[in-house]
């Protein structure tokens, strides 16, 4: 009852800014009482307002108020820390719902420091002292506070577990290894850690080497879009000259070059956008297990790891070559060579004969591909397809010709 009465005189001389015991306490107009620096550093916030308010019962003075020392509650203050009391640890220390809580604290428990692998229990700042000070602790192992240490317990004995069956692959206990796991390949779970941690460097090392290799991939589909995107822009602007030379009767045709250019441009861009889309997607994903896996290989609880490792370790297949090699081509240069030439052709047209165009427009179809014949390279079926198109552009916008001075 009587330390119930402590500590309610202890929050009555707390300040309610810092929430420590006051200094320099003063007392402001309303009745509330403040440490002098706490309440002269909440006003100086406040002074561009030229509206001064108290933090507790937010009442306002239009004039900052002067602060004397209040010497009653000073001398109250200092009696109270002559008695070795200290002020009610802030609500901050106080384990939340998502804290780990003190295992030795009674009533409202603090938030833990540490969590022990031995005692398999978790301390806070001043419950764990022991453990630095005392020999008898010397070897226990502190890690991170963990909500997790009960896992570490074998359900079947009730002890620690600090063996790992690798025939059955799972945490067991001492009595584990002379019973239901007897005859078992069996070893410290310290020793499989060991041996885990240098399989997960191996595998981030495959991942931060797959990374690299995807982020020359995405370099080289780059610059094969501005490639393309450069080759496209020229030959458009190319093609609308040679074809502002020729009549009005195959204008109509010019645009419908234009047009298949823009659609071919736009056909190949996008193709290679979603390959490089594809493979930043590969880069974020192995970037993410990268990071989870060197959050594990940090983790000092040996039993935790192993839970966890299975999960992680497994490396998914990359669904994509390990390099992307772009050969290099000439992209739609070949068309503006087309058109040129089908310039050139227009003009030989107009001094020959009907029979001569016949002939003419009988050659350009033997100029088709077999269509049986396959390309053997990525570079040969681009040929091939922007050629076959412009075969067919010509025999169009010849007869288009033949048709309109037929008229």
């Amino acid at each position: 009852m009587a330390q119930k009465g402590v500590q309610l005189d202890e929050e009555a001389f707390s300040c309610s800014i810092c929430l420590d015991l006051m200094k320099d306490p003063v007392t402001i107009p309303c009745g509330h009482s403040y440490c002098l620096n706490c309440i002269k550093g909440f006003w100086d916030e406040e002074d561009q307002k030229k509206l001064y308010s108290c933090p507790q019962c937010r009442q306002t003075f239009t004039l900052r108020p002067v602060l004397v020392k209040n010497a009653i509650l000073a001398g109250l203050v200092e009696e109270l820390k002559n008695t070795g009391l200290q002020a009610a640890p802030a609500d901050h220390c106080y384990a939340g719902p998502k804290d780990v809580a003190c295992d030795v604290c009674t009533g409202r428990k603090l938030k833990t420091v540490k969590s022990c692998l031995v005692c398999l229990a978790s301390y806070c700042e001043k419950h764990l002292q022991p453990h630095y000070e005392s020999p008898a602790f010397k070897k226990h192992k502190l890690v991170e506070p963990s909500k997790n240490l009960q896992e570490n317990i074998c359900s079947r004995h009730d002890e620690v577990m600090k063996m790992f069956c690798r025939t059955d692959q799972q945490c067991i206990c001492y009595l584990c290894s002379v019973d239901e796991h007897k005859g078992h390949d069996t070893v410290s779970a310290a020793a499989e850690r060991t041996e885990r941690q240098r399989e997960l460097e191996g595998s981030r090392q495959q991942i931060q080497q797959r990374i690299q290799d995807r982020d020359k991939d995405v370099k080289v589909l780059q610059q094969e879009v501005e490639a393309l995107n450069r080759s496209a822009e020229k030959t458009a602007e190319d093609s609308e000259k040679i074809f502002t030379e020729l009549i009005r009767l195959i204008e109509k045709r010019s645009s419908e070059v234009k047009q298949q250019i823009r659609s071919q441009q736009e056909t190949e861009v996008s193709r290679v956008k979603e390959l490089q889309e594809k493979l930043e997607q590969e880069i974020t994903e192995l970037k993410r297990k990268d990071a989870e896996m060197e959050q594990l290989s940090h983790t000092e609880d040996h039993n935790q790891f192993l839970h966890n490792y299975p999960s992680l370790s497994q490396l998914s297949e990359s669904t994509h070559t390990s390099s992307i090699n772009i050969r290099p081509l000439r992209y739609f240069e070949d068309v503006t060579a087309a058109v040129s030439e089908l310039r050139d052709q227009i003009q030989d047209i107009l001094r020959q004969t009907w029979t001569n165009i016949s002939s003419l427009v009988t050659q350009v179809d033997v100029l088709l591909l077999d269509p049986k014949a396959e390309p053997e390279t990525r570079a040969g079926f681009l040929n091939i397809h922007v050629k076959s198109h412009w075969i067919q552009t010509q025999q169009m916008i010849i007869c288009y010709y033949l048709r309109e001075t037929e008229k």
